[in-house]
């Protein structure tokens, strides 16, 4: 029963998105194997294979993934390979649906369709809404998606929320992402990379038997690469790369019925890392005295340059992120009767050691910034797969504990007590009152998740096919929260009676201690009805009735002028999903060609928002509820590939997310860092110097965060016959290109923090021989167009908006073999 994958054989899709649920690996024995299925596919770079079927094993069988009715994009590992995809924040490039942002690894969002996780600080009290699975594994820390992908045979973006055929529920989508598998048969490939900033990149992986019963594989990734904005203070460039990872696996076949395979993986990132530039000031409410210009001005402090492209910056405290990630787990397939028995069990830990610059300045006014975290998460999975000619079900079990534990330290230095306090205080011009002032955070997450799910498609006729799915979970979420803060000089600071100084002191951290809880049970399902009026063509619609769990804050609460914090902050409700979709596939010009075509709508109720206070220190941001948030659009696909010289394809996604009921969201700068309004006050303009704050902004009706309402993705390659160092083969030229459209880089939209739009262009030209061998040029970015991933408003309403630049033009030659 020789049924592992081999090494990222065929391109799966050249990057077409086609519609299909999925999962890495075959439940049962079909007609065919998955290596021999996919030994077929050859829509993509380089395969002179005609056929265009794709196969996937979404309902744990082979078929053709025109057969299979969910929204997925497939990447496959060639083409991530070819087109230096190699972690998620590249892969956004080739999904138009998937949205990618990351301040640094910890925070970072990754979402689908424009939901998923609150846009902003990270808070570990909440589950996230796309899932990441590595080989049946479920990856709970989001920091996953900065590593490099390590020896993949493809990657696949499910859309819309999993939780009927999946271990842990997601409300949004999921990255399904596919090693490659020990082989029992001798084979190995390894690569290298050399471009321009210092770019270098290897990759090697080899596998092959120890017995006839045992095989191995092992492979290995390091990417190098020096910063791309250059730090005038440290003298030296930020937002580097320094990625290493590793895997291992053995597959042992001790009768035709059974699998086990062991694997272990570890990754760390050493990178200096990460930093930011300026962009731009902006009015906001606050007394001019107390903006951005006057504050600069006061202690004689200019940015070293006005032009974020210039890419300088002049921040002044140390930088790190230091991120280490691995696990072990144990695959066990069984035959058993008519189905296949799976059990998955994995342990995998999180080391996060950061070093921030949190005032986004070259002054001294927060000189640390850092919570480093640690986490182990423990998860196991039962499923029961049967398959027959008319009913095929999976049943499945699943349990997941994670436990994570941080210590944080934020300290302010000299120019604090000049930023931070009014001038017309007398403290202010004594940098002795804030100068040393320490807060020291204690906290940790004890997360408990149990399910039962299961899934029946029911073949009423050759042409109809109704799949019903259930879900039955229990969450559990203990939490602990301890803020201490000391001044300068080692004196504890406490509310109680205070003078001038302690309350300045308060202003910045307040003393803190909470242990939020939360428990609850969900139950959800989904029902999918699909209709084939002709061979190559398939209609097919989906109600979903999901969920996302309930959390806690675990960065703090908001407090009373006492410092009492709000306890009914302490806990946030879980989400409500009602989640509709229909959709057309369809094979053409002798299956030469495809186009599919999905129209969606995804409400979510009690929409789990991060919600930031705006002021140094005291709050990194805590979780409430929008009452309703509405993502809804129509995404297409179309590839072509008439001859064995020639493929291409177009991907687009018209997506309108918006929050629709959020009467008391955080309001954005121009709107913020007045007097806060009351009954008998009226808000100022936007922008209007000492005016009067509104508590909160209605901003029902308004895009979500980080979503583009259009974007696309298309490409071609042309080869043609070649002989080359005595090597037959073919030369090729190759084409990706990517479009997003203005999207907004703040939790309430801002005048001051719109991302305009942008498109990227990736080239490649080379060799590729018959016998495995590749050697190509790249550039990435080619015509070196200046974007933002990201802009962040600075703490304290002060004005100040940075930035972090996208990648600039990069270019260089790879070198790749296969044996």
């Amino acid at each position: 029963m020789h049924r592992s994958l081999p090494t990222a054989t065929a391109v799966i899709a050249l990057s077409i998105a086609t519609f299909f649920p999925t999962t890495a690996y075959a439940e049962t024995a079909g007609d065919e194997s998955v290596a021999d299925a996919e030994q077929r596919t050859s829509v993509g770079t380089g395969d002179t294979d005609e056929s265009t079927d794709i196969v996937v094993t979404a309902r744990r069988r082979s078929e053709s993934a025109q057969d299979v009715p969910i929204a997925v994009s497939v990447v496959g590992g060639d083409h991530i390979d070819n087109t230096g995809s190699f972690n998620v924040g590249r892969l956004q490039q080739l999904t138009p649906t998937l949205q990618f942002y990351s301040s640094n690894p910890r925070n970072t969002a990754v979402n689908i369709r424009g939901i998923g996780v609150p846009f902003g600080l990270t808070n570990d009290g909440i589950e996230q809404g796309v899932g990441i699975y590595v080989d049946d594994v479920y990856y709970s820390r989001v920091a996953s998606a900065t590593f490099d992908f390590l020896d993949v045979a493809q990657i696949e973006v499910l859309r819309g929320p999993q939780g009927t055929l999946y271990g842990k529920n997601t409300t949004a989508g999921a990255i399904n992402i596919s090693t490659n598998q020990p082989t029992f048969d001798f084979e190995g490939k390894a690569e290298i990379s050399v471009g321009n900033l210092d770019f270098k990149q290897a990759k090697a992986a080899i596998s092959g038997p120890l017995s006839d019963k045992l095989a191995f594989r092992l492979a290995l990734s390091s990417t190098s690469r020096r910063g791309t904005i250059y730090n005038v203070t440290a003298n030296k460039w930020i937002q580097s790369q320094d990625n290493l990872g590793l895997r291992g696996q053995l597959l042992w076949q001790p009768a035709e019925s059974v699998e086990i395979t062991l694997s272990g993986d570890y990754s760390q990132q050493d990178a200096e890392c990460c930093g930011t530039v300026f962009v731009r000031t902006g009015a906001t409410q606050r007394p001019l005295n107390r903006q951005y210009a006057a504050l600069a001005a006061a202690q004689g402090y200019r940015v070293v340059s006005t032009n974020p492209f210039d890419r300088l910056t002049d921040i002044d405290a140390s930088l790190n992120a230091g991120n280490k990630i691995g696990g072990a787990a144990v695959r066990v397939k069984w035959d058993v009767g008519p189905g296949t028995l799976t059990s998955v069990t994995a342990w995998r830990f999180w080391d996060w050691k950061p070093e921030n610059d949190r005032d986004f300045t070259g002054l001294p006014i927060v000189t640390r910034s850092q919570n480093p975290s640690q986490q182990d998460q423990f998860t196991q999975e039962f499923r029961y797969n049967y398959t027959a000619d008319r009913f095929d079900f999976v049943l499945g079990a699943f349990g997941y504990y994670q436990r994570i534990d941080t210590q944080g330290t934020e300290q302010h230095g000299p120019a604090s007590s000049r930023w931070n306090i009014n001038p017309s205080n007398a403290i202010a011009s004594n940098p002795a009152v804030l100068n040393g002032l320490t807060a020291l955070n204690t906290q940790y997450l004890k997360n408990t998740s149990l399910a039962l799910f299961g899934q029946l498609s029911w073949k009423v006729s050759d042409t109809v096919s109704i799949q019903p799915g259930v879900r039955l979970n229990y969450d559990k979420k203990d939490g602990f929260y301890q803020r201490r803060v000391f001044a300068g000089d080692g004196t504890p600071v406490v509310f109680g009676p205070t003078d001038a100084i302690t309350t300045a002191r308060l202003a910045i951290f307040a003393p803190q201690e909470i242990a939020p809880k939360f428990s609850d049970w969900n139950f959800s399902y989904d029902l999918t009805a699909s209709y084939k009026p002709a061979d190559d063509v398939l209609l097919y619609a989906t109600f979903a009735k999901s969920f996302k769990s309930g959390g806690i804050n675990q960065n703090g609460l908001p407090a009373d002028a006492a410092g009492n914090p709000l306890a009914a902050a302490a806990t946030v409700k879980p989400e409500s999903v009602n989640h509709i979709e229909a959709g057309l596939k369809a094979e053409f010009l002798d299956r030469s060609a495809i186009f599919n075509l999905s129209i969606f709508r995804t409400k979510i109720g009690d929409y789990q928002a991060n919600v930031n206070n705006g002021q140094l220190g005291v709050l990194r941001g805590y979780l409430a509820n929008a009452d309703k948030v509405r993502s809804q659009g129509i995404e297409w696909d179309f590839s072509i590939r008439p001859s064995e010289r020639f493929n291409a394809y177009v991907n687009g996604a018209y997506t309108d997310a918006t929050y629709r009921r959020f009467v008391d969201a955080p309001c954005p700068p121009e709107l913020s860092g007045g007097t806060t309004a009351t009954t008998a006050q009226t808000p100022s303009a936007p922008g209007t110097p000492g005016g009067v704050s509104p508590a909160n902004c209605d901003i029902s009706g308004q895009r979500l965060p980080g979503v583009s309402k259009w974007s696309f993705s298309f490409g071609a390659e042309a080869n043609a016959p070649a002989k080359l160092f005595g090597e037959e083969g073919q030369v090729y030229l190759g084409y990706d290109g990517s479009y997003r459209s203005r999207f907004s880089s703040n939790p309430s939209p801002s005048d001051y923090t719109w991302i305009d739009g942008y498109a990227l262009s990736n080239l490649r030209a080379g060799f590729r021989s018959d016998n495995g061998i590749n050697l190509f040029l790249w550039a990435r970015n080619l015509f070196d167009v200046n974007y933002f991933e990201q802009l962040t408003v600075a703490s304290g309403n002060t004005g100040l908006i940075v930035g972090l630049p996208g990648d600039p033009q990069t270019y260089g030659l790879t070198l790749s073999a296969r044996f």
